[in-house]
């Protein structure tokens, strides 16, 4: 299956990063493309860029989304939104924890069961899940990030169980450190946050961009038919997953 397969593609998180360049990407390869995300007047503006068709829906609000989205053939879904966090389990306040379960998990399941049923009859589609190497690997903090991104790591596997025999394949991109908002939203999301985020995250680091995750996504979906590409764990050169912390108590 390479683009030429393919008709209609659906995006979530749309209005920024590496969804709206995701958007882009499959406009200019020709495909009408459904953008989601909660920004209308981001959404707004991407649609007239592109001539995406726009979808400004909270993906926490399964009614919503069955109501708006719930009728269209999708031949792409691309499960890009998501939401993270400051701080571990210890001091994580419930409605962040909630916001990362409903938007991170919830939302993917949903939008799968809406979309592969029509996969399923026409023989025909993929499934690019957006995770992160929180998923893999353990670190400190965020705790119910890792949580929700190895959910979604074990859902792409699963989906090629839930469709053997059919010419749909589920591409699991996992990217390291991206150039994108989230650090500066978890830091509030003022301007000022922002401009901390990046010195503190980004300044002096060559972090992966949202192109070479675009790069990827496009890699996997015009590879022949035939291939499927499972696991793309994508990380800065300088960036490693190693490391061994043991903690050492004196009153013992």
């Amino acid at each position: 299956m390479t683009y030429s397969d393919y008709t209609t593609a659906l995006v979530t998180g749309a209005s920024t990063g590496m969804g709206e360049a995701t958007v882009i990407r499959l406009r200019e390869q020709g495909l009408e493309v459904h953008a989601v995300a909660r920004d209308e007047k981001r959404l707004a503006a991407l649609a007239e860029r592109t001539g995406a068709i726009p979808h400004a829906i909270d993906l926490t609000d399964i009614d919503a989304v069955e109501r708006e989205l719930g009728g269209l053939q999708i031949d792409v879904l691309v499960n890009n939104a998501g939401v993270s966090g400051p701080g571990n389990i210890l001091d994580a306040p419930r409605g962040m924890v909630d916001a990362m379960v409903d938007v991170n998990v919830r939302a993917v399941l949903h939008l799968c069961r809406l979309f592969l049923p029509g996969m399923v009859e026409r023989d025909l589609g993929h499934v690019v899940n957006i995770s992160s190497i929180a998923g893999l690997y353990n670190f400190f903090g965020h705790t119910a990030y890792h949580a929700t991104k190895a959910a979604v790591h074990q859902i792409s596997r699963q989906l090629r169980n839930d469709t053997l025999g059919k010419r749909i394949r589920v591409t699991e991109v996992c990217p390291g450190r991206v150039e994108t908002e989230i650090f500066g939203r978890n830091m509030g999301g003022s301007p000022e946050a922002m401009k901390e985020a990046w010195e503190t995250y980004y300044e002096g680091f060559e972090s992966l961009t949202v192109a070479d995750i675009v790069a990827a996504i496009d890699f996997a979906l015009a590879a022949p038919r035939h291939v499927n590409m499972g696991l793309m764990e994508i990380m800065p050169t300088f960036q490693v997953p190693g490391g061994l912390t043991f903690d050492r108590r004196e009153d013992v």
